[in-house]
């Protein structure tokens, strides 16, 4: 029997690290039911949800990719709001709250606090930390 999995993702999108949170991901959800598995993005890995990090056309996309690996399986990308906007990432209600122009959020990905860190940790029966 497969156990409820928390993904911590805490790494910079261009980390080795990164990538690997991905690939475990994508291979999760080929042997298991999406309600199995959630994610959270911290720290560093909050500039995933960066809609307007730029990168070269021959570079992996990691944003996309979890756009499209949420998409395909209904699995929410809740990102720290507070780590999200101390690295300049917010979507529209927070950029009004904090007098920023404009928004960068990916469709996708939604601000959330800390709590819903903790619930996951609580409700989840192991948790692995890229």
């Amino acid at each position: 029997m497969t156990h409820p999995t928390l993904l911590l993702l805490t790494k910079d999108p261009s980390h080795p690290m990164a990538m690997l949170a991905l690939r475990y991901a994508e291979a999760f959800l080929q042997a298991h039911d999406a309600k199995l598995l959630s994610v959270f993005f911290y720290a560093d890995a909050a500039s995933i949800a960066n809609r307007l990090r730029w990168q070269s056309a021959e570079q992996f996309n990691i944003t996309e990719a979890w756009q499209s690996l949420a998409s395909a399986h209904g699995l929410d990308l809740p990102v720290c709001v507070s780590t999200a906007l101390s690295r300049g990432i917010t979507d529209t209600d927070n950029g009004t709250r904090h007098q920023l122009t404009g928004d960068n959020l990916a469709a996708g990905f939604d601000l959330v606090g800390l709590g819903e860190l903790a619930s996951l940790m609580q409700a989840e029966a192991r948790m692995l930390s890229f």
